[in-house]
């Protein structure tokens, strides 16, 4: 049964940077494009980057230039690397599959940017 354990988040001041890891137990990422998805309180769960198994990474407009999202297949590990955080971008931060399988959501991790 595949897991993804989501780590990396923590407190940080606006305008600073994490970087979010997202490990695999099984090798899905050779096969599947994987994304980060991240839930506020209060609101809906929302897609902020996709990397495809091959391609462009995609990314929500919120983000876009300030998060980057990366793969490294060998250790079935996925990324997000966040600068430029702002106290909008307080949320959950969960990986998934491309489309997102209900049975891999995780704990995710929390990211908390203070202003």
């Amino acid at each position: 049964q595949v897991q993804l354990v989501e780590s990396g988040g923590g407190l940080v001041q606006a305008g600073g940077s994490l970087r979010l890891s997202c490990a695999a137990s099984g090798d899905i990422f050779s096969i599947n494009a994987m994304g980060w998805f991240r839930q506020s309180p209060g609101k809906q769960r929302e897609l902020v980057a996709v990397i495809p198994s091959g391609g462009s990474t995609r990314y929500a407009d919120s983000v876009k230039g300030r998060f980057t999202i990366s793969r490294d297949n060998a250790k079935n590990t996925v990324y997000l690397q966040m600068n430029s955080l702002n106290p909008e971008d307080t949320a959950v931060y969960y990986c998934n599959t491309i489309p997102p399988d209900w049975d891999y959501w995780g704990q995710g991790t929390q990211v908390t940017v203070s202003s």
